[in-house]
């Protein structure tokens, strides 16, 4: 009764008339941003940063955590459409464009408005419900923990291919040496720079994923002369019962995960994604038809995308840690306005707190109804000819690529993974596991060495801690189960291909 007695405390702040323009504002904002390749919400935030100084306080943080899980929404649209995805919507990419490429845009920008809708749900839910003491959740995952963590999405890339394993596996190796390259964080020592400035930072996610993806698609569609682009606007958005009904439960698995990976610093919307989509990819009913063009492949990672998006501000609301750099803008805006966010938050700042998540459950309303009924006329941008359009794209491919930095070098690389896309795409190898080895690379990476740091070089530490050992065994369970399955497919070959021949004969 407590919470329900505080979320009509946080409505009375929410429903004001001032504070529904600012959600309107963020929500509409962030949909478009997400809309536009290249852009985001972390250069969004960031431009529109010293504006808050003239907005009310309640006003200027429901605007800019619109923009946020507004950005989830809209990302998945391009991704669809065009395959040009952001960091959070890359996994879209996959199936959603299979589906478009098969007709079926508006089935998939319905599956994914739905399911984010769903997501976005659930994950208020659990804002709501556990904020106050689930932020204590992270406390319990040590180095060893979110290392053995790392590990078990790493294993998932035998679901996130959509080729074949030995394939995956080695995309995603180079997505782990990609990840090397830079300042080493503990050392101060360049790592494979190779003496040249521009990668003492390392190479940026946005480069690799406009790149890998976006260009190469365009440069796909462009040495295709008789069709520039798989859409041409014309779409149906409602789906069939028995099509709706596929929906639902990889949403509410994505919704699951996505809740869950969103309180870990670290876990996120893109980690979530690709976690959804393995789990889909390995339960779901029609795993058979996932990677080419099904409606779960499309659902689950929707879903998680935006319900990571919401439960990311419960470490950063109740511990006061952003765990990934949208949550530190957030900070920064909160301290902005002269308030420390952490244990102390809901207590003394109640209206914010409380007025902030009634706000999250009035801009998911407004962006049901965004994403929806009106996507196609957000859509509408896609009907100009591709021959005009895609130079378009490539223009906002490189301000979203220079936006991140500031930095002219950004644009040259992602030409550069454009080019190396267009090759991967040539050669049938998928782009995917590369950008899961890249993100969960570093994070693994540096994990190990704290765990090896703190146990002070014995790795008995990540048997003894009860989540790290949990989470190795079904590592080992895991691998030992796809040697076997290898095995016995292996051996049932032979008989298979002469049971084939027989009836030829």
């Amino acid at each position: 009764m407590d919470v329900l007695h505080n979320l009509a405390f946080g409505f009375e702040h929410a429903l004001t008339l001032q504070n529904l323009m600012f959600c309107a504002i963020g929500c509409t904002v962030g949909t478009l941003v997400g809309l536009l390749p290249g852009l985001g919400p972390l250069a969004t935030i960031s431009l529109l940063l010293p504006l808050t100084y003239s907005i009310p306080t309640g006003g200027a943080l429901i605007m800019l955590a619109g923009i946020y899980y507004g950005a989830q929404y809209g990302d998945s649209v391009s991704a669809i459409t065009m395959k040009i995805p952001h960091a959070s919507s890359i996994v879209a990419c996959i199936d959603g464009y299979q589906m478009t490429l098969k007709g079926k845009t508006g089935l998939a920008l319905f599956t994914a408005g739905v399911s984010s809708f769903i997501g976005g749900t659930v994950a208020i839910v659990v804002l709501s419900f556990l904020a106050p003491s689930l932020g204590e959740v992270a406390f319990l995952f040590g180095p060893a923990d979110y290392c053995a963590l790392m590990l078990v999405g790493l294993v998932c890339v035998s679901f996130v291919t959509t080729g074949s394993l030995l394939n995956g596996m080695a995309m995603c190796l180079v997505g782990v040496l990609l990840g090397q390259i830079g300042t080493d964080v503990n050392s101060g020592t360049p790592r494979f720079t190779m003496d040249l400035p521009f990668l003492a930072d390392g190479v940026g996610i946005v480069s690799i994923a406009l790149g890998c993806f976006g260009i190469a698609e365009i440069t796909k569609n462009l040495d295709n002369r008789e069709e520039r682009s798989p859409f041409n606007g014309k779409i149906h958005l409602i789906p069939t019962w028995a099509e709706f009904k596929r929906i639902i439960p990889s949403a509410l698995r994505g919704s699951a995960i996505g809740s869950f990976l969103g309180i870990l610093p670290g876990g996120g919307p893109v980690i979530a994604q690709f976690a959804a989509y393995a789990l889909d990819k390995k339960v779901s009913r029609y795993r058979d038809e996932i990677g080419s063009g099904a409606i779960e492949g499309v659902a689950g990672q929707a879903a998680a995308d935006e319900a990571a998006a919401r439960t990311s501000f419960i470490p950063l609301m109740s511990i006061g840690i952003p765990e990934n750099a949208v949550m530190a803008l957030m900070m920064a805006a909160f301290i902005i306005k002269g308030i420390q966010p952490g244990p102390n938050m809901i207590s003394g700042h109640p209206d914010l707190f409380w007025g902030l998540v009634a706000s999250m459950w009035v801009g998911n309303c407004f962006l049901i109804v965004l994403n929806v009924p009106l996507v196609r006329y957000w859509l509408s941008v896609f009907k100009i000819p591709y021959n005009v359009l895609f130079p378009a794209i490539l223009f906002f491919c490189c301000i979203g690529t220079y936006s991140v930095n500031n930095n002219l070098d950004d644009i040259f690389i992602t030409a550069v993974f454009g080019l190396l896309g267009y090759v991967f795409m040539r050669l049938e190898m998928d782009a995917a596991p590369l950008m899961l080895g890249f993100i969960l690379g570093p994070m693994l990476e540096e994990n190990f060495r704290r765990a090896m740091l703190l146990s002070r070089g014995s790795f008995m530490s990540f048997m003894t801690r009860p989540i790290s050992g949990t989470l190795l065994s079904l590592i080992g369970i895991f691998v030992a189960w796809q040697v076997a399955s290898f095995l016995v497919q292996a051996r049932k070959a032979p008989r298979l291909a002469a049971e084939h021949a027989g009836p030829q004969k």
